[in-house]
């Protein structure tokens, strides 16, 4: 079982970030947090690294049910979504398969919320 989904956009780079950011506000996640590391490897290491965003999104009321389930459950939220450009220049966005994630936390009351999330952001890799 692979631990994320991915797809190839056509477009730029901030295109694709802005696209992905609209896409899963329609499914209900907001962006909690949105880490450059390629600013940051700059600024802590001296690296050049290629464009790479890490999007931290968030769908509260699923949130709440999961920490209602599993009082650390938190270690694993959000749901990452990455967006990274290739030396080629393609755009790629990747997003964790929360399925897969959750197969590491033995508690049968998460299944149903981890699939409701993986359909959520499966629609929204499909709809890129």
């Amino acid at each position: 079982m692979s631990y994320y989904f991915s797809k190839i956009l056509a477009g730029s780079f901030d295109e694709s970030v802005n696209k992905v950011t609209d896409e899963l506000k329609k499914e209900g996640f907001g962006i909690l947090t949105e880490i450059d590391v390629k600013a940051t490897l700059k600024k802590k290491l001296d690296v050049d690294f290629r464009k790479y965003k890490i999007l931290g999104a968030c769908n509260p009321p699923f949130a709440y049910k999961a920490l209602q389930a599993e009082d650390k459950i938190g270690i694993m939220l959000p749901c990452n979504v990455i967006v990274q450009e290739h030396e080629d220049g393609q755009v790629e966005v990747s997003a964790v398969d929360p399925v897969a994630s959750m197969k590491a936390v033995e508690n049968a009351g998460l299944e149903e919320i981890a699939t409701a999330i993986q359909d959520k952001l499966k629609n929204v890799i499909k709809s890129l």
